[in-house]
């Protein structure tokens, strides 16, 4: 008997009892490979030692002090980290805790934005089908996840959706990826032109589409092609980097693989590599000038906004990242990951496509590869992944209706920054023999 009201009322779910490194450990004495993150959370492991440190340290001194009263040492640090290292033009920081609420954060400033700007008509949002970006209501429509999306459909605000970069499905035999990536930023332009450039807010995408694609990256020149469009049309770009950023693609901002800034940029996941619950938007200059000489105030905020003990923790997160230099083994093992799942799946029956960057990589499931159809989602194959998986020690992260919203599979492999070839090696082999298992089932 449970009174927590789990994801899933009627699975019955191990107890996570403790956790080192790249594994979590239940209550039955059973080790799992943390090979996702949990949702690519986890960059730097778990109970690393200095991370707690820093977490003792701040509860010393100050566990809570509301922001309409007063600013903190620690949320002043961590925005001057954030902002040092930040793409080009962003130069405050807003804190929130988790990636739903900083996609609502980023879509209230930039409405507020073009009010004060005294452009009030600007209502319009624009993403992309086969997104995700939370689950709160603004998030929520924003995104593209349908089968999340029905049942909330009338509590949505009006957002209008245009392709996704995939590739793998949508890019034409006699395309190149560049010429796919010129059609896909032309439907964009068309799309803003029907609504009326001056009635559109934003363009809000993934920089690496994440837990609903299957870590998709874009095709060159895609984003630099967007980045103009907005530019010509006085549109803010937000970049939702909530999953793929923060170091998870091998540079810390996945946007800097693109020669992109966006106007805001939302992060979190591996902001506190899951120590405490924090997120944030980076905003661009323009955008806090205006506000700060129009009405001073951003209207907006939540109880634990800038929370000490979050931002001590994710501060601490971020000078690990540097001191041991984890973007270069982010790069060196995300390379090796690649190679191994390559191997692995180059040639599998029932895997169509092995895509990613860095320490982000993700597998589709197809039934078959010739003709890239999916399985039965009646099947839910997914979901026998992750129980074959879960068996043999190892937390992958599958997901449904890759496709279209309803039909298609895929796993998304978001490891530790820490990680090693071998754990890389033993990854892969557990994660091929659950797939086999699974099909096979």
């Amino acid at each position: 008997m449970t009174h927590v009201l789990h994801r899933q009322i009627n699975h019955s779910y191990p107890v996570a009892e403790s956790a080192k490194g790249i594994y979590i450990r239940d209550t039955a004495g059973r080790d799992y490979i943390d090979a996702s993150g949990g949702a690519a959370v986890s960059c730097l492991g778990h109970s690393h030692p200095d991370i707690l440190a820093a977490m003792r340290a701040q509860l010393d001194r100050l566990e809570y002090a509301h922001t309409s009263f007063f600013t903190s040492q620690a949320a002043e640090e961590l925005a001057d980290d954030l902002v040092a290292h930040a793409p080009e033009g962003l130069d405050h920081a807003f804190f929130v805790s988790g990636g739903s609420e900083a996609i609502e954060a980023a879509l209230k400033l930039a409405r507020q934005y073009f009010v004060e700007r005294g452009e009030p008509q600007r209502r319009f949002l624009i993403a992309r089908r086969q997104s995700y970006h939370g689950v709160t209501l603004g998030a929520l429509a924003t995104g593209g996840r349908e089968w999340q999306r029905r049942q909330f459909a009338p509590l949505l605000i009006d957002t209008h959706h245009v392709s996704p970069v995939y590739q793998y499905r949508d890019r034409r035999s006699d395309e190149t990826p560049e010429a796919y990536g010129k059609r896909l930023a032309a439907e964009l332009g068309s799309k803003i032109e029907e609504l009326g450039g001056e009635n559109v807010i934003a363009f809000v995408a993934e920089t690496v589409v994440g837990a609903t694609l299957g870590a998709v990256p874009a095709v060159p020149g895609y984003f630099r092609r967007v980045r103009d469009i907005c530019d010509r049309h006085g549109i803010l770009l937000i970049l939702d980097e909530v999953m793929c950023g923060i170091g998870r693609t091998g540079t810390l901002h996945a946007c800097e693989q693109e020669g992109v800034s966006p106007d805001i940029l939302a992060i979190a996941k591996g902001l506190g590599g899951g120590y405490a619950p924090i997120g944030a938007i980076l905003l661009h200059r323009k955008i806090f000038e205006t506000i700060a000489k129009g009405s001073g105030a951003f209207q907006h905020s939540h109880t634990y906004t800038g929370h000490p003990l979050a931002c001590a923790a994710a501060l601490a997160v971020q000078r690990v990242i540097r001191r041991d230099n984890l973007l270069a083994n982010v790069r060196q093992q995300g390379g090796h990951l690649a190679r191994r799942l390559q191997e692995r799946f180059g040639n599998h029956p029932f895997v169509g496509d092995v895509r990613g960057r860095g320490l982000f990589q993700g597998l589709e499931i197809v039934a078959d590869r010739g003709t890239k159809k999916p399985f039965d989602p009646q099947r839910k194959l997914h979901a026998q992944i992750k129980r074959e998986a879960m068996a043999r020690g190892l937390m992958v992260y599958p997901m449904g209706g890759t496709v279209d919203g309803t039909q298609g599979d895929h796993v998304l492999l978001a490891p530790p920054f820490i990680i090693d070839s071998e754990a890389i090696d033993t990854i892969v082999e557990r994660l091929g023999d659950a797939i086999d298992a699974a099909v096979g089932a």
